[in-house]
Order: structure tokens, then sequence, then C-alpha cells
């Protein structure tokens, strides 16, 4: 899919020309050329992934037709979209986004967009107030991706729950490493029914399942798929997924959730049939969110830094926002495993 991410003026915006026709857009150079508008977007930064033949042939329609980027009209705002704002880490992730933004004296705007496509609530307010740059926590649906690229409005994606073509710039988590690290942690206690309440099919519980999966069978423990439920990443699916898991003749020692809330709903459910955490049961979750240090017993989980990960991706942001090129577009930011109260080597 084309994308344009380096804040180039949209095809319906003129550069400053020199003897070429009336109106020298980007998109008329990228047609002439016969290339994408990307491509035109690369060879202007002087970024990586075009032929030397392309680059060459885009080079002289930009200097015969004296192309010059027209000077901005985006504002000095970078605008934070999230889907819902409901979710608990959302106040990480916009502390980390004003501490870069206050650095660099760029404003911050959060915004709130429906669902996908949802008609109310659509993307064409965010491209209406031309923001310096978009940070979508999240995804972007391709045809939103398509809308900013048109506007030259350069966007990341945080956390991105499916994925992306390999030139769509986001940050994220190293979710396989840290599923692989909170299952190989209740191994080393003795476990060997590990549980674990994955999330939907998105990449990120994929990756966090592929991990546990992985720990198991360096472990040389078999998985037994009745000990693998996917359902929602709320303590309600987490609690009616731990009820059916806890009720087995042969119920596991301990189980891995994939999120923080989905681990508060395994506590809720323990509590119901008489079980203790960490005595009768271990659990691990995934996020750190400020609340599981407040449980009792404090909940052992998976670290993402969510703050250190949107301080990055508003960094990366900010400058497809300038125009500057980028050396990765792509960003993982590493996990680690934050060992509480609610893990302990199982009875016997």
């Amino acid at each position: 899919m084309a994308d344009n991410r380096s804040g180039e003026p949209a095809d319906d915006e003129q550069g400053e020309r020199g003897d070429g026709p009336p109106s020298v857009t980007i998109a008329y150079i990228a047609e002439s050329a016969g290339v994408s508008i990307p491509t035109v977007s690369k060879v202007l930064n002087g970024r990586s992934g075009v032929s030397g033949q392309t680059r060459a042939r885009v080079e002289e329609l930009i200097n015969r037709y004296g192309y010059r980027r027209p000077s901005g009209s985006r504002s000095n705002i970078l605008e934070l979209v999230f889907r819902e704002l409901e979710h608990m880490w959302a106040v990480e992730i916009i502390r980390g986004v004003e501490q870069v933004a206050r650095k660099n004296r760029v404003g911050v705007m959060i915004s709130a967009l429906g669902l996908h496509d949802t008609p109310a609530m659509s993307l064409e307010d965010t491209v209406g107030r031309r923001p310096r740059c978009v940070l979508s926590v999240a995804q972007l649906s391709p045809s939103e991706r398509e809308k900013l690229t048109t506007k030259g409005i350069p966007f990341v994606v945080f956390d991105p729950i499916d994925e992306l073509p390999d030139d769509v710039p986001f940050v994220g988590a190293t979710n396989w490493r840290g599923g692989h690290s909170a299952t190989r942690h209740l191994l080393e206690l003795g476990h060997r029914r590990i549980a674990m309440i994955s999330g939907p099919d998105h990449s990120f519980c994929r990756a966090r399942t592929a991990g546990h999966l992985s720990a198991l069978a360096v472990a040389g423990v078999p998985a037994d798929p009745e000990l693998l439920v996917r359902t929602l990443l709320t303590r309600e699916h987490g609690c009616d997924a731990a009820r059916v898991l806890l009720s087995r003749p042969d119920r596991p020692t301990a189980i891995f959730a994939a999120n923080d809330m989905q681990a508060l709903g395994v506590y809720q459910a323990a509590r119901e049939l008489g079980l203790s955490i960490p005595g009768d049961l271990s659990v691990v979750g995934f996020d750190d969110l400020p609340v599981v240090g407040w449980v009792d017993p404090p909940l052992t989980t998976v670290h993402q830094p969510l703050s250190e990960m949107a301080a990055a991706a508003t960094e990366l942001a900010l400058t497809l926002g300038r125009g500057e090129p980028v050396h990765q577009v792509g960003l993982e930011i590493a996990t680690t495993l934050t060992i509480r109260g609610s893990t302990a080597p199982p009875k016997g």
C-alpha cells in the first residue's frame, strides 16, 4: 500500500516550481516517473529503499521541474489518538508522550476515535486540524493510514494489535520474550501444569502465546491444548476462563494471563473456589499496571515499559514530522519480568 510518512505535501498541494507545468506536485512527479508517492517521498528525504535507477529518474524530474517543498502549514501539535481511553495504561502513555513533546516545544492534543471506520468518529477531524504528526495507540486501518498519507501527515502506530506493512512506523514491546520469561519463571519454580489465558487473534497475543509455548518446549513439558484458553482481554473474561480451568479435576498449578486485567479475573475466580494465591495457584500477568502492585498478594507480571515506549514513539513521530530520515521505522522496547508475591513453588 502506498505510504507517505515524511511530511511532504499531499497530492493536492503544490511545491514551489521552476519551468515545469502549472502545478508541480509530488503526485505529478510520481506519475511522470512511473513510481508511487512514497517513493518520491523517500528520494526527497534521502531515505533508503529506492533503487539507484529509480532514484536517478525521480531526481532528474525534481530538478527539471524545479520542485521545492512548500513551507509547511501544519500546526505545531502532535495528536495522540486513542481508540479507547478507558484503559488504565493510557496515563502511562500520555506521560511518556508529554515528556518528549515538552522537550521539543511541541503541543499535545489527545483525541479518541471510534473503532475502525465508525462514521460518527472518523479521522477527518484529525486531518482537518493538520497536526505536525499523529501517534495512534493500537492501530490505524488501511483507509485511515491512506488518509494521513494523502495529506502528508506522518504517523506512528503505538503497540500495534495486528501485523503492519513493513514500511509503516511503529513502536511495540518484546511480547514473545515477555511470554517466554513468564512461563520460564513458573517452570523454574517447579510448575508443570501451567495454563495460559490468551487474548484475541492479535499479533501481540500470538507472540505472547508463542513465547509461552516455546518455554514449555525448551523445558520438555508437553503443551496441553486443554490448558490454553483464548478470550477477551478483560477481568470478566479472565475470571470466566479461570473458573473453567480451575474446576478441572487435574487443575493447573499456575496460570499465565495475557494481560493484567485477565490476571485480576484469575484472582477473583480463585477466591470464589476457595483457592489461595500463591499457596494453591501461582499467577503471572502482563503489562505491570500500577494497580497490580496493590492487590493481595501483589502480582508477578511482565513489565511492559509503556512510558518508555511512548517516549520512543513520540521521538520517531516528531522526526518524521520534521521530514528527517529515520534509520529504523519499527522499534521494539524490551520487556522484563517483575516478580512479586503471586508466584511460589507448587504444593508437594
